[in-house]
């Protein structure tokens, strides 16, 4: 039976949601608390999971969690093949634990399987749409998928689990060094579980997507190299849109003079590319256009401070939008 390590921070009924979809009939379960105030830990050993509380004294970071999860279970259940991420504001999909185990069983080289991850209350904000849209991939073999993942411990343990200095991107690192090392992933049709992203303010969506940014710049700086050349792609579509192309625009303007602010036009005519590209009811499309080009800014803001990092060295600062 496959185990199951849930890694959260103040979740509260969240959390008790959580657990209560994969709590019981035997199955090894493993909270990983990260400083949590509201009463987490106990919440989850009542429940019946085994608790791993981290040493906040480190800094943190949710593949460190995941580490200190994954290998709790290989003490608890040293034979247990197989184990499934969930963060503690999701719940699993009735069935997707066995559609998973049997996608693994069925395919010895399949090293991590994922499926559809939705967003619970999509309605509630234009940003848990995006969100839910996001998470919506094609099915198959892919490079990568999320923190929402049920991963074969063997192939974790072989390329030692996830990077523990990674502040964001830390699941599709981990692809590609299992990807490296022979395995494959892949993203099945089955849905997989529900996401309460809770991002209701434009706040809360600017530092999201300056950590996509940052995350960007730190893969493309770890695996930009080819053949692989993870995430070179994002990454210089956010600095181009985002931080070359005005600076460009403002230093031909004061050269040339304000009529060299009109290049300023190429933004609408990308957000109409954009809308056209999309699919769904058009007030959906026109939103996600907007977003993604705005989102550009955000992403070369947060490769600028992966930059600011890399020559200051030392530990890099945890981006929440929660």
């Amino acid at each position: 039976m496959t185990a199951v390590v849930v890694i959260g921070r103040n979740e509260g009924e969240r959390l008790r949601r959580c657990l209560l979809c994969v709590c019981g009939a035997g199955r090894t379960v493993v909270y990983v608390d990260s400083g949590s105030t509201d009463g987490s830990p106990a919440l989850a050993r009542a429940m019946g999971a085994s608790v791993v509380a981290l040493d906040m004294r480190m800094p943190f970071t949710a593949a460190r969690a995941r580490n200190a999860g994954w290998r709790r279970v290989r003490e608890l259940a040293p034979h247990e093949p197989l184990v499934q991420f969930v963060d503690g504001d999701c719940e699993m999909w009735p069935g997707w634990l066995e559609a998973a185990e049997r996608h693994l069983q069925a395919h010895a080289r399949v090293g991590v399987v994922a499926g559809r991850l939705r967003e619970r209350f999509p309605e509630r904000s234009i940003y848990n749409r995006l969100c839910d849209i996001e998470w919506n991939t094609p099915p198959g073999e892919t490079k990568a998928v999320g923190g929402i993942a049920m991963v074969r411990l063997e192939a974790l343990a072989q390329v030692d689990g996830f990077r523990e200095d990674l502040i964001a991107g830390e699941e599709p690192e981990l692809c590609v060094r299992l990807r490296a090392a022979g395995w494959t992933v892949w993203r099945l049709p089955e849905d997989m579980a529900w996401h309460d992203a809770a991002i209701t303010r434009f706040s809360q969506w600017w530092r999201r997507a300056v950590r996509a940014g940052f995350a960007f710049a730190e893969g493309a700086h770890l695996h930009g190299r080819p053949p692989e050349r993870h995430w070179v792609r994002e990454s210089r579509s956010a600095l181009a849109w985002g931080l070359a192309l005005p600076l460009l625009v403002v230093l031909l303007a004061v050269v040339a003079g304000p009529a060299a602010l009109a290049l300023l036009l190429v933004y609408p005519l990308q957000w109409l590319r954009l809308f056209l590209r999309e699919r769904g009811a058009p007030s959906t499309r026109a939103a996600r256009a907007f977003f993604l080009v705005l989102g550009k800014f955000a992403e070369a803001l947060g490769e600028l401070r992966y930059a600011v990092r890399l020559l200051r060295g030392g530990p890099a600062r945890i981006i929440e939008y929660k």
